[in-house]
């Protein structure tokens, strides 16, 4: 009995250590970094000063900002953590140069943009150089939120929304596109099935942090958090903790 007792106990000190205690990896979302001009919901929009001094608490506090390219590092990371933004407006350009502007020898953070590529280049969106040039820096991820941003739930044309913006952005950035973040967030296994041939990774606006549960695909139902106009430091401070 002692014997077996040990054995299991010698096992369990072999394996990974997020087997003993999961590790947890808050992945956020934002949009558009500015002050809100009375268009659009407000609480999509967060001001460049909040953002700046969320990504302060983040380096202050030991946190390693990933990009879904350095995935299988999490576990490796005390303090690992994922900043998102979606729809690729104009004004992630000012995150962009909060990051660079943050960054030194021990903190060097990073972000991924998710894009719809039908409006790459619109007045109000990132263009091809913008993100070509964001690509080349490190900095940022550039990866794909559709063509079109349409419900997948109920497209059509899912093919066409995964493998032709993930061919395009490829084309700009000349790296590799592997994540989806889900427009709206609406996803059902079909969804899940069609991102699983062109991505690694899917990514919904379910509102928790993500834990390894062992589910099939769970890497294609990425919860996320979302970080709004009225987030206090104190919450946002809770929302990667909780």
């Amino acid at each position: 009995m002692f014997r077996g007792v040990l054995l299991f106990f010698l096992i369990m000190l072999c394996l990974p250590g997020h087997t003993l205690a999961q590790q947890k990896i808050p992945i956020l979302i934002y949009h558009s970094i500015d002050e809100y001009n009375g268009k659009g919901s407000k609480e999509l929009f967060v001001t460049p000063e909040n953002f700046e001094k969320q990504m302060i608490y983040l380096k202050n506090q030991g946190y390693t900002l990933l990009t879904f390219e350095r995935w299988q590092e999490a576990d490796k990371i005390n303090k690992p953590i994922f900043i998102t933004f979606d729809d690729g407006y104009k004004n992630n350009l000012t995150a962009f140069t909060i990051l660079q502007k943050l960054r030194d020898d021990k903190f060097r953070p990073t972000a991924t943009f998710f894009v719809i590529t039908d409006f790459i280049g619109h007045s109000n969106r990132l263009s091809q150089s913008d993100l070509k040039m964001m690509s080349e820096t490190g900095v940022i991820s550039v990866q794909s939120h559709t063509a079109t941003h349409p419900d997948l739930t109920k497209s059509g044309d899912i093919k066409g929304e995964l493998k032709g913006s993930k061919e395009k952005i490829e084309n700009i950035t000349g790296k590799p596109v592997t994540a989806l973040a889900y427009p709206y967030g609406n996803f059902n296994e079909r969804v899940a099935a069609e991102t699983k041939k062109y991505y690694l990774f899917g990514l919904t606006t379910t509102p928790e942090i993500y834990t390894k549960k062992g589910i099939k695909d769970e890497l294609f139902y990425l919860p996320r958090i979302y970080v709004k106009y009225s987030t206090t430091l104190e919450e946002f401070a809770n929302l990667i903790t909780k």
